[in-house]
């Protein structure tokens, strides 16, 4: 087991200590047909408030991608399923055109929605913060849709599917 007690942290290390926690593959999109199209793989996706719907994400303040998010106000999460998982290595690579070849249609305000997903959420940006090293973005539900399939997971470096298993 590695334990570290020390204040500074290898920032490697750390990544694979928060890479235990298993999450799903997301998606986020932004932009439109009168700017650029925009997308990468994240998986820095929460819910925070029903009540408003409100969720949340983040993106490394680095990123390319970031003016077009800035400038939209708005972003789509696009919860990847299993079979999507080419559409989660696309986006988190540095090809010039990530939609080219996509399947994707047009949400609010022409937000590219990705076709396929277990989940679409159009949302509105209501809150924008620098933290460290990334942007956090919190959005307004506006519109969402989802079906029941198997959704595409991450943890510890690798894709992963669910399994229902009966809790004794």
């Amino acid at each position: 087991m590695n334990t570290k007690l020390s204040p500074s942290f290898d920032k490697r290390d750390l990544r694979n200590a928060l890479g235990s926690f298993g999450t799903g593959v997301t998606v986020v999109t932004s932009g439109s047909n009168q700017s650029r199209l925009v997308g990468v793989t994240a998986n820095s996706f929460s819910s925070v408030s029903l009540d408003p719907p409100v969720v949340l994400w983040s993106l490394g303040s680095a990123s390319p991608s970031l003016d077009i998010f800035d400038a939209s106000g708005r972003f789509v999460i696009n919860i990847l399923s299993l079979q999507q998982i080419d559409l989660s290595k696309r986006f988190s690579s540095n090809v010039p055109d990530k939609f080219e070849g996509v399947d994707f249609g047009e949400g609010l305000e022409g937000l590219p929605v990705i076709s396929n997903c277990v989940a679409t959420i159009e949302c509105k940006t209501i809150q924008r913060s620098v933290v460290g090293d990334h942007v956090l973005f919190l959005g307004q539900v506006e519109k969402y849709t989802y079906e029941r399939k198997p959704t595409l997971l991450f943890c510890q470096g690798n894709y992963l599917q669910g399994a229902e298993f009966e809790a004794t």
